[in-house]
């Protein structure tokens, strides 16, 4: 017999109830890792619903950013309990406690989401591609453009690639971007352009694939360049989110065997402009990050 929901309760989300939240994530087909919630939940909150025999049955996370804005992602409900209305519970709860802390909600959103969040208060801000490849992708010969010089993240480089991430994303996100640097290294990389930083991308392991970004640069020639290099060093299948204002990286990527797996729509709560600049945002870290 399904549980009614006065048998449910609602928690916060600790450490320990991680192994479940894995569970549920892989249930729903989704690219995570146990090192992802283990991010999520260091710098962010977790809000999840139980039945009273401590079974995990609904998760969200909120991951805030300074005191501007806050990632909200991994909506989550095992299949026996969807359709109830959890989701909606957790989301407005979330949607309440940072807009109370002074932070707007932010998230990347899928086309059937849109409309639930949409009823929310959630307003559109831009649209991007969710391309995928099957299996390890190396691009033949010049990217498009003069490229510039791309090396290995050092200890250097730091401060340029977190000053320059600051104004692109609109918020210091260092604890995400050195904890990526470390998750996939070989794809944690620099460009240079007359001996002057342009350019940083990342990429991180995935349950599915290998999610590539975030890819930040000055322009796209950078972008080209880093993306080439970073696939270059990636073994295996690649998740990567391209904001649809930059078409040529998109139809690059499509050459190189890439396919569209689906769209997705930035979205901000009670506005309908983010804080990022994706002019010079050429892939997303990825919607559970932002």
């Amino acid at each position: 017999m399904s549980a009614q929901p006065d048998s449910l309760r609602e928690h916060a989300l600790e450490e320990s109830h991680v192994p479940q939240c894995l569970a549920l994530s892989e249930e729903a087909g989704w690219n995570q890792i146990e090192a992802d919630w283990r991010l999520m939940l260091r710098l962010g909150q977790g809000l999840g619903i139980s039945t009273q025999d401590g079974r995990l049955v609904a998760t969200t996370i909120m991951l805030p950013y300074e005191r501007c804005f806050a990632w909200i992602s991994m909506v989550l409900v095992t299949e026996r309990f969807r359709r109830r209305g959890l989701a909606t519970r957790l989301m407005r709860r979330a949607i309440d406690e940072l807009v109370a802390g002074g932070y707007v909600p932010l998230l990347d959103a899928t086309p059937a989401g849109r409309e639930v969040y949409q009823r929310l208060g959630f307003e559109d801000c831009w649209g991007m591609a969710r391309l995928a490849s099957a299996a390890a992708i190396v691009p033949d010969g010049p990217t498009p453009g003069t490229g510039p010089r791309v090396l290995r993240l050092a200890s250097g480089d730091w401060t340029s690639v977190l000053e320059f991430d600051r104004a692109v994303f609109g918020a210091d996100r260092a604890g995400i971007l050195r904890d990526l640097a470390g998750r996939v290294p070989h794809a944690a990389l620099v460009a240079e352009r007359d001996g002057r930083f342009c350019g940083a991308s990342f990429a991180r392991d995935g349950r599915r694939a290998t999610q590539l970004g975030p890819v930040i640069a000055v322009d796209e020639s950078a972008a080209l360049a880093l993306l080439a290099a970073a696939l270059t060093a990636i073994a295996g299948p690649v998740f990567i989110d391209v904001p649809e204002r930059h078409a040529t990286i998109d139809a690059w990527l499509r050459d190189l065997g890439f396919a569209l797996q689906r769209p997705l729509l930035r979205m901000a709560f009670g506005r309908n402009r983010a804080f990022d600049d994706s002019s010079r945002l050429y892939a997303v870290a990825g919607p559970e990050l932002g």
